[in-house]
């Protein structure tokens, strides 16, 4: 009796349901041309900064729905490294290096063909500096079974086994001609967002690598929604799919046993417009900010700039709840008295929001969205 997806008979002649997908799809179109009209203001010095936080974010959250924690700042200076742009001279670590280095050619080379070798490129990249993998820049062949598993090892939880690595060439050989086909020009077009989802899945599902399989399959969900934009996109996918991984990894999970797939295709569509949402926001963010310092410029002593500056560092939220005379003092080395005085100062100036009295005391940027 087949247990897994890639044992069915139909196996992969995925079935959904595609009326509850138009309308998420055409929601999507709309919300990439309000974000192509929004990033019209923003500055090239912001729109640099735009991308190499998305990047870093993306990179940062991808990395760590697969349990891996970055250095953002490393991160963030290899990006901008990598973009041309000026940094700090760092040591990167390897990690981060070679995930900035996928991440950046992903965002500038997205029309580049799909194929085995571009993949093994991005794994190669991905796995720098690994030296507990046999198989790196190319697919798997180890003879033992692919298992996503958890649980102790007495008792482990099973919750896919992909195909053994000898079948691995011919499944990739199908994904990438499937690929190609339902691309924008392709033979048999798909609409972007499921493309991009069956894409993540249909990846996923192959495993082709001994590791990196999470990864480079968001990349190239990400790489299906470029190619069907027409040009590099600025979505928060990863960011999204961390912040309710168990969701995510549920609704894996709950589609690899057969090869119906509309709610795993509803889900991920959903995804992608908050992270559209995110990005959006983003741009706002960028925007009210230019107008903010252009509104105070000449106004801010020292430690006030250098509080401000932290304060936006964390983006449209700003310090999770709020900045404190305590946060202050330590950002920039002043003392109570001077503190407390800044902190009013910026208050009477609109530069900063009261919330609070006494030891609850918070401080918030005055800045607002539509999201």
């Amino acid at each position: 009796m087949p247990i897994w997806n890639w044992q069915q008979e139909d196996w992969p002649q995925f079935r959904y349901d595609t009326a509850k997908l138009s309308g998420l799809e055409a929601e999507f179109l709309r919300n990439s041309g309000i974000f192509i009209g929004a990033i019209k203001h923003v500055t090239d010095d912001d729109r640099h900064q735009l991308i190499v936080e998305l990047i870093s974010d993306e990179a940062l959250n991808t990395s760590e729905i697969e349990g891996e924690i970055l250095n953002r700042d490393s991160l963030q200076s290899s990006i901008r490294r990598n973009f041309g742009l000026t940094t700090d001279n760092r040591k990167i670590p390897a990690a981060e290096q070679g995930i900035a280095q996928m991440m950046v050619e992903l965002y500038r080379q997205f029309d580049t063909p799909l194929s085995n070798e571009l993949l093994f490129h991005w794994h190669e990249m991905l796995m720098n500096g690994r030296r507990d993998i046999k198989d790196v820049g190319g697919y798997r062949t180890h003879d033992s079974a692919m298992q996503v598993v958890s649980g102790p090892l007495h008792e482990p939880k099973i919750h896919f086994e992909a195909p053994p690595s000898k079948s691995i060439p011919a499944e990739m050989k199908r994904f990438i001609e499937w690929f190609d086909r339902t691309g924008p020009g392709g033979k048999s077009p798909l609409p972007i967002l499921t493309r991009a989802g069956i894409a993540h899945l249909y990846f996923v599902c192959i495993h082709p690598f001994e590791d990196g399989n999470g990864r480079i399959g968001r990349a190239v969900a990400e790489k299906a929604i470029s190619e069907g934009l027409g040009h590099s996109t600025l979505v928060a996918l990863s960011q999204t799919i961390n912040r309710a991984r168990k969701v995510y990894y549920a609704m894996l999970e709950g589609s690899n046993k057969h090869n119906e797939i509309t709610d795993w295709l509803v889900y991920f569509a959903q995804a992608v417009l908050d992270a559209q949402a995110q990005a959006q926001r983003m741009v706002e963010f960028i925007i009210a900010k230019t107008k903010y310092f252009d509104r105070l410029r000449g106004q801010l002593n020292d430690r006030q700039q250098k509080a401000i500056l932290r304060m936006m560092q964390e983006g449209p939220d700003g310090f999770k709840g709020g900045l404190n005379a305590e946060k202050y003092i330590s950002l920039t080395g002043t003392s109570r008295a001077t503190a407390t005085r800044d902190l009013q100062d910026l208050v009477e100036k609109d530069a900063l929001i009261q919330v609070g009295s006494l030891k609850s005391t918070r401080y918030h940027l005055p800045i607002t969205f539509k999201l």
